[in-house]
């Protein structure tokens, strides 16, 4: 995960561009659909797991609507697709305030088009392991108020920082920026199948980021904080709107994830 560039690298695959291809998108090269035929390899589901995670942040969204937060600061947050954090929150509380941050440029040309008569959201271009450089900027000041509960979202993003990179401390200065009684949401891959650690090779491989961490390492990630029901569980078992099977397959189980509040 370089620094922001304007530069369009088509030579290697993104991760914005390989989740826009997992969720059927047209905003990729071929470089990004040859990554994501190689992870189908080992995970057929891998376009389920999108899915899984993109109802994931509906959900975890719309919770946090109704734990009354309206504002909302959405981290690696990828390329503008269907059911984007903005439209989840804003359709419950057209007041409510979105600003994604990622540091692919294909991220902001997309979202400054989406945007640009939406004066309650914003794009910031920006790399999410300099949390002093993304509370300072000046988009973010004018839509979140520091003062009042902030939604934290880190919704498939921190399985690419590497451990070296403490993406347990980048965490932590972003929550330490926010009030009592704002929220931690985070999606993540998990070690969780021989199918899973597979993935993670190539991922590291190909990508070149991609960590699958056990349930015990993501749930470490909310320390300090407050998990609210169920706790860190495999994504469609997140509250789930629908049944959910007793047994999960390896796609229900690659991801998993949890929503924490700061007391």
């Amino acid at each position: 995960m370089a620094g922001t560039s304007d530069e369009i690298d088509t030579t290697r695959p993104s991760i914005a561009r390989a989740y826009d291809v997992v969720l059927r998108g047209k905003d990729n090269f071929e470089v990004d659909r040859a990554f994501v035929a190689e992870i189908v390899k080992v995970v057929p589901e891998i376009y389920d797991v999108a899915t899984y995670n993109r109802q994931m942040l509906g959900r975890g969204v719309r919770f946090l609507i109704e734990q009354g937060i309206t504002q909302f600061l959405d981290l690696g947050s990828g390329l503008p697709t269907v059911e984007n954090t903005h439209q989840v929150a804003q359709r419950a509380n057209p007041d409510a305030r979105v600003v994604y941050v990622d540091n692919d440029p294909m991220v902001r040309a997309q979202g400054k088009a989406l945007l640009a008569e939406n004066e309650h959201t914003a794009v910031v271009t920006s790399d999410l392991r300099d949390p002093a450089a993304i509370l300072g900027d000046e988009a973010v000041k004018r839509l979140v108020d520091l003062g009042r509960p902030v939604g934290v979202l880190l919704v498939g993003i921190l399985h690419h920082l590497h451990d070296d990179e403490d993406p347990q401390g980048i965490v932590d200065a972003y929550m330490a920026a926010v009030p009592s009684g704002s929220h931690l949401f985070i999606t993540h891959f998990c070690a969780s199948s021989q199918e899973s650690r597979e993935a993670e090779q190539k991922y590291l491989a190909l990508l070149g980021t991609g960590r699958f961490r056990t349930v015990a390492e993501i749930t470490s990630f909310f320390d300090g904080y407050e998990l609210v029901e169920p706790g860190v569980v495999p994504l469609p078992a997140w509250r789930p709107e629908t049944a959910v099977p007793e047994e999960l397959t390896v796609g229900q189980r690659l991801m998993f994830g949890g929503i924490a509040r700061k007391p």
